[in-house]
């Protein structure tokens, strides 16, 4: 309800040059269904109503749609189709892998609604670096363009998850993408890891990107995106399409949300050029260091970045975007439990027992990364398991909607709609905790955070909506 409530006052203070507005669909269903027991699709509707002037965008992760795995056709079809009735206009495809086969389907997904396809080159290393970086060179990310372009592809996107596109390799990147599709948007998005976020994205500017991404100044920075006002503040031209005033008046008002989910805050609160060193992913930057602060590991993270970093090169140094990344961060935390060295794991591949993202990736389930699978690592490590080879939803049985529904309805009520059905089809299991939690206490996304996160105190007045433009006030007088 944070961004439903401010979403009014964004969409009159800042629509003017804003290209889009991010609804991270996977994180908002993953999310609300799980953590906070929201409907996800509710949600977006609400903020489309709230915001019909500004373009929305989510990630669409290709033949994986919006989960950690692949799926069948159909079902990464109609997620597209639902997410785009449901109020979404642009629609952000990638491959964990960069595998072109998985991003031909997203997009042909995409291209069936009426939404705008933009296709994303998931940035990794450093093509500016001959020695280390040579086999993600210009060239590599000039042919993904060119093949994402014929296939229909509406914008082209440089998804820098890490935040390893330093401000040279931006321009050079970013040139060779303008000269070579001269009337193809350019959309760029980064995160702020190593303290370089506004730099790299004014040379985007400089080499000719027509949308870059940044973030409010009190979200921003560090594993988040670079700041805003920041990056306004430091154009060449003074842009008269913001009112100041009313931008500082929103990030005042993100400062004060913040506070409200400090308990979930890992607490990054420098800059760390090592990243160009590990390349973990902003996102899973933050949620592996909260992983370890709350299973006692914190006094290990170092431990666990440096194994990270190994567990890229055993794995053929991939890139590294949800869920590869999740496969390399697995397979570190493995490292770190057992105490194993990048020389024990490859030596000893055939007796180790490896978790199940691992020997998904291994077996092709994720796509073929390119330079193709480490050997002999891969078949030592799984042990005369199956592999398969080329797109892994191609084969799958598709999956009955009508079905799923009729089974839904039966255990939880004649509530179930046909986004309720998607949702179970990316989640399952995360969307059978959702319906249980909602017939157990109802629907509970008018309750402001500080109801959701803290005890209720006793004697508190409390503020919730009821209905549009319709609170209720009341006092806690007890708890059972």
């Amino acid at each position: 309800c944070n961004i439903v409530y401010t979403a009014y006052c964004t969409m009159h203070s800042v629509h003017c040059t804003l290209h889009t507005v991010q609804c991270t669909v996977q994180c908002i269903l993953y999310v609300l269904c799980r953590f906070l027991h929201e409907c996800p699709w509710r949600r977006l509707e609400e903020l489309r109503e709230a915001v019909p002037n500004i373009p929305f965008q989510m990630l669409l992760r290709g033949a994986n749609g919006v989960g950690y795995k692949s799926y069948p056709d159909n079902a990464v079809y109609e997620f597209v189709k639902q997410s785009s009735e449901s109020g979404v206009d642009i629609f952000r495809v990638f491959d964990s892998l960069n595998y072109v086969e998985n991003m031909l389907l997203g997009i042909d997904a995409v291209k069936q609604t009426k939404g705008v396809a933009e296709a994303a080159l998931c940035y990794t290393g450093d093509l500016t670096d001959a020695e280390n970086g040579g086999k993600y060179n210009l060239d590599y990310y000039l042919d993904l363009a060119k093949k994402f372009v014929e296939a229909g592809a509406h914008i082209i996107g440089i998804k820098d998850m890490a935040g390893l596109l330093k401000p040279g390799a931006a321009k050079i990147l970013v040139s060779a993408l303008r000269n070579k599709f001269p009337d193809v948007p350019i959309h760029v998005h980064t995160h702020d890891t190593a303290g370089t976020g506004v730099t790299s994205m004014l040379a985007c500017y400089d080499a000719g990107a027509d949308i870059v991404d940044v973030a409010m100044d009190s979200m921003s920075g560090v594993t988040s995106q670079p700041s805003f006002g920041a990056l306004l503040n430091c154009l060449p031209y003074k842009n008269t399409d913001f009112d100041m005033k009313k931008v500082y008046a929103i990030n005042t008002y993100w400062e004060q949300v913040r506070r409200l989910y400090k308990c979930f805050d890992p607490g990054t609160q420098a800059t760390s050029t090592e990243v160009y060193k590990h390349e973990i992913p902003g996102g899973q930057y933050t949620n592996m260091l909260f992983q370890a602060q709350s299973l006692g590991l914190g006094e290990e993270w170092e431990r666990i970045k440096t194994a990270y970093a190994e567990a890229n090169d055993i794995l053929g140094n991939i890139v590294k975007v949800t869920p590869s990344s999740k496969v390399v961060g697995d397979l570190a935390q493995v490292m770190v439990s057992n105490n194993y060295s990048k020389q024990h794991v490859l030596d000893n591949a055939a007796t180790i027992s490896f978790p199940t993202s691992v020997l998904d990736y291994l077996q092709g389930y994720l796509g073929v990364p390119h330079g193709g699978f480490p050997e002999p690592f891969r078949t030592t490590a799984l042990k005369g398991a199956p592999t398969i080879s080329g797109r892994p939803g191609r084969d799958m049985e598709a999956m009955d909607f009508a079905q799923i529904k009729d089974d839904l309805t039966e255990s939880y009520g004649s509530w179930i709609s046909s986004s309720d059905v998607m949702s179970y089809a990316m989640y399952p299991d995360v969307f059978k905790e959702y319906a249980t939690h909602f017939n157990t206490y109802g629907d509970i996304s008018k309750l402001s955070s500080d109801m959701v996160f803290k005890p209720l105190e006793l004697g508190k007045e409390y503020v919730y909506d009821r209905a549009p433009g319709q609170s209720e006030d009341g006092k806690t007088r007890c708890v059972f």
